[in-house]
């Protein structure tokens, strides 16, 4: 009983101890995967939080271009129509006659184009308010008012040009609106892409950990369970041996007093033979009658013939003791058998127990070699997976750093690229508003210009037809006095005062004509040069916006790129850390158990050579004990009378001779003649 439910409690620790460390490594799972799953579902939320924003932003936005694109359309529609009215009239200067015919729109009285000319324009001007400047404004709307006023060739001339001006604005703009939404479709839809792939790869996780979450729930649940019986099994078997226990040292206890007793006993029974068997004893009692004759006369026939096997037994006996008792070490098992030799136990009691004690320490010997196998293949394995984990975190902290570092690096990380790629777009916006601004005032000083120069032309024309006028009916004047003198040359002389009719200043007269004139062209010219300059202008402007337009475009590509390279290393960092927490979470269940076993592998390891030798001098000892006790005559006689008594009712016959067949007859219970016809060779037949 006791040797079983020993067994019974070490196996059940064993077991209780890797129940433990398996609750322990589920616990620590099931914790990890708690946080993990509320990580991911946070996450999860997140993610579709952004994605609501950005549907909620892109519809905001396609709305805004939609109106946007709305407007700057019907805008360009109705310019389009103001300038196909005032090409009609000449207001593009592209006639053959000049503000003299009519003052052009003098002749020009379709009411119902005029009414659209003004509404179409008033329209557009509200639509440009952004970057038509006031003076502009102003101008447009006084020769709405009164088109026929002043000089209509001004007047029309730059009107038209802002009106030409807003025209292409409004499709420049239009243009780029068009391009930033398709680039910020395209933005959109590879971010909600990339989105929805983080999401998928995030549920996916989610549903997995769930799972497993569930699974060790049910593991821990079986193993909890089977941890309960097997501690109340152990409690059971530690409280049954604990009464076992005094109960067995207490009749130990008593077994050996009755030993102790029974050894004193025989000591005083051989010293008492050893007294009557002496030489003077011997010789009194044959003078005594009360010893010599009658029933007592057995003590010297006694101890005549058995005081030399008594002695004998005893030798026999303290060389035992006294050879086990240099193998035994304390061991308690080779203790036992050298009390029952001192108490003069029977020899095969003795050999008996011999043999148990030495099937002990076999048990013995393979209980510890299971043991230290066990620890070994323990150890090695769990070492083996402590090293896989520590190379594997190892591993994932490498590559965590370099995503980190992808994610993160001051100069070279995604997040300053990205940065870097808005500071660029938010610079390349910034130089399409002020290009487009300085093209706007270099428009507004070209009008004014333009203006100035037409004005001057104007006032030019005006001052030369005047003086061309008057200098030709000045000749016509004088050419009709000239006519009345020649008539009138038969009158007498008058006084002398001046001779002839006033000239005025006609001989210079014709000098500061062709000064004016060429001051005229000198002025047109300059008109010229302002139109080449501007024309030059715009088509800087044009290639500059163009050029500009496609490195936002690129920036818009690259920014888009750069951000889902970002998402994509994020996620995969999220993941990696996940990955992490679980490997090291591993790596600490397998520590604690190998911890938890330390101990008792420690001890097994550390001492199975020195109790594997003494186990092995205990057997060598008891080995040689029971040879000496074989080898005693008590042994052969003691041995001689069980033969005899297995005989049972055939003792008489065997004694003679064992070999006869009578005696094989009587013990196959078969008659003699039976035996001999199945053993023919058998003495007797």
């Amino acid at each position: 009983n006791t040797a079983e439910k020993t067994e019974s409690i070490k196996t059940l620790t064993k077991q209780i101890t890797l129940l433990e460390a398996n609750i322990e490594e589920l616990l620590g799972s099931t914790g990890l995967l708690s946080k993990q799953v509320a990580a991911l579902k946070a996450e999860m939320d997140n993610n579709q939080q952004m994605r609501k924003t950005a549907e909620a932003l892109r519809e905001d936005e396609k709305e805004a271009f939609e109106k946007a694109e709305a407007d700057m359309t019907e805008a360009i529609g109705q310019l389009k129509q103001a300038l196909e009215i005032l090409g009609e009239v000449g207001a593009d200067q592209t006639l053959e006659e000049s503000a003299e015919h009519e003052q052009f729109m003098a002749g020009y009285k379709d009411g119902s184009s005029l009414l659209k000319l003004k509404t179409s324009v008033k329209q557009a001007l509200l639509a440009a308010n952004s970057f038509v400047s006031p003076k502009q404004s102003r101008r447009v709307e006084s020769f709405l008012q009164s088109p026929f006023a002043g000089s209509y060739a001004s007047n029309s001339g730059e009107v038209f040009g802002i009106l030409v001006n807003m025209k292409e604005t409004f499709e420049s703009n239009l243009a780029a609106a068009r391009s930033a939404e398709k680039a910020a479709v395209k933005a959109y839809e590879k971010f909600m892409e990339t989105k929805r792939e983080e999401f998928k790869v995030m549920e996916d996780s989610f549903k997995t950990k769930q799972s497993t979450m569930t699974d060790n729930d049910g593991s821990l649940e079986e193993k909890r369970t089977a941890l309960q019986v097997a501690e109340k099994q152990k409690t059971d078997d530690e409280d049954f041996l604990e009464k076992l226990l005094p109960m067995c040292e207490k009749k130990a206890k008593e077994f050996e007093e009755r030993n102790m007793l029974r050894t004193q006993e025989q000591a005083a029974i051989t010293e008492a033979i050893a007294i009557l068997d002496s030489d003077q004893a011997f010789s009194t009692f044959g003078k005594v009658k009360a010893t010599s004759e009658g029933a007592t006369g057995f003590l010297q026939l006694i101890a005549v013939g058995h005081s030399p096997k008594v002695s004998s037994d005893a030798a026999m006996r303290k060389q035992a003791v006294e050879m086990l008792q240099q193998a035994s070490r304390g061991s308690s098992k080779v203790l036992r058998v050298m009390a029952m030799l001192r108490a003069g136990n029977p020899f095969t009691t003795v050999l008996a127990a011999i043999e148990n004690m030495k099937k002990l320490i076999a048990e013995e010997a393979a209980v510890d070699k299971e043991q230290l196998d066990w620890c070994k293949s323990e150890r090695e394995e769990n070492n083996g997976k402590k090293k896989e984990k520590e190379a594997q975190i190892k591993e994932l902290e490498s590559a965590i750093s370099e995503l980190e570092k992808t994610i993160d690096h001051p100069e070279t990380g995604l997040k300053v690229m990205i940065k870097e790629t808005e500071d660029s777009l938010v610079e390349n916006s910034k130089s399409q508003a002020e290009e487009t601004k300085a093209r706007r005032e270099e428009n507004v000083v070209y009008q004014e210009n333009v203006a100035n120069t037409a004005k001057a032309v104007e006032l030019l024309q005006t001052g030369i037809e005047k003086l061309e006028k008057y200098y030709s009916d000045l000749k016509e004047q004088q050419e009709k006095e000239l006519e009345l003198v020649q008539k009138k040359r038969a009158d007498p002389e008058p006084p002398e005062t001046w001779s002839g009719s006033y000239k005025g200043q006609s001989t210079q007269g014709n000098k500061v004509l062709e000064m004016l004139n060429f001051v005229l062209k000198a002025t047109a010219d300059e008109e010229t040069a302002h139109h080449d300059a501007e024309q030059q202008a715009q088509t800087d402007y044009e290639d500059s916006m163009a050029a500009l337009k496609k490195a936002e475009e690129d920036l818009q590509e690259s920014l888009a790129k750069s951000q889902k390279e970002l998402a994509e290393a994020e996620k995969s960092l999220v993941m990696k850390r996940q990955e992490l927490e679980k490997t090291e979470a591993e790596k600490l269940a397998i520590e604690q158990y190998l911890e938890k076993i330390k101990p008792g592998c420690d001890f097994i390891t550390d001492n199975y050579e020195d109790r594997e030798k003494n186990r092995g001098l205990e057997t060598k000892a008891l080995k040689n004990a029971a040879k000496l006790l074989k080898g005693t005559p008590a042994f052969a006689a003691a041995t001689a009378t069980e033969k005899k008594e297995s005989w049972g009712k055939c003792r008489k016959i065997c004694s003679k001779e064992e070999a006869h067949v009578d005696c094989k007859a009587c013990l196959a219970h078969v008659s003699v003649p039976g035996y001999c016809a199945g053993h023919p060779g058998t003495a007797g037949c």
